[in-house]
């Protein structure tokens, strides 16, 4: 779901008390959540920017590149300024203590991470294909785990309103 949509009225129908505040409190989250959540956003863009030129840095002074260091560079190329761009934007909406609803920022950030996270997969890929694949899977392992970390804290929190988190 993303943030601007509302679940129909059914679908809340079947989701049990708690979930229904989980999804709550994702709709119309509290001045400090917001807050927390465009903080995280914004480090993220910033770590994603410094690891990008970082790794491009071996490829500007190669005499040639293989097709996988190729991929690397250009999709840098395409994360680099989005990124940037994107760190301007957070700051914009910290600011106004809200994010946008702009459909080309939600797409801008859809391409900056895609394409940041290809080339870092095909850097390392470049360094040895094992690595490539480690990079993948491990950061796969590691979305479960901030995603089932997430949602725990915010049944946690949403079982138990009246008392705070532990």
């Amino acid at each position: 779901m993303d943030r601007d949509s509302q679940p129909d009225p059914e679908s809340l129908e079947e989701l049990g008390e708690v979930e229904r505040r989980v999804v709550e409190r994702m709709q119309h989250p509290d001045k400090a959540q917001e807050r927390e959540w465009l903080d995280q956003t914004a480090l993220m863009y910033g770590a994603l920017i410094g690891t990008s030129v970082l790794m491009v840095q071996p490829f500007i002074t190669a005499p040639s590149l293989d097709l996988v260091a190729t991929i690397s560079v250009v999709a840098f190329s395409i994360a680099i300024p989005l990124l940037a761009a994107l760190i301007l934007v957070s700051r914009q909406e910290t600011f106004h203590g809200r994010r946008t609803r702009s459909t080309l920022v939600t797409i801008s950030q859809a391409v900056a991470q895609g394409a940041a996270i290809i080339g870092l997969i095909a850097a390392f890929w470049h360094i040895h294909w094992i690595a490539g694949v480690g990079l993948l899977v491990s950061g796969l392992v590691a979305i479960a785990i901030h995603s089932a970390g997430f949602w725990k804290l915010e049944l946690d929190v949403a079982s138990s309103p009246d008392e705070p988190p532990d």
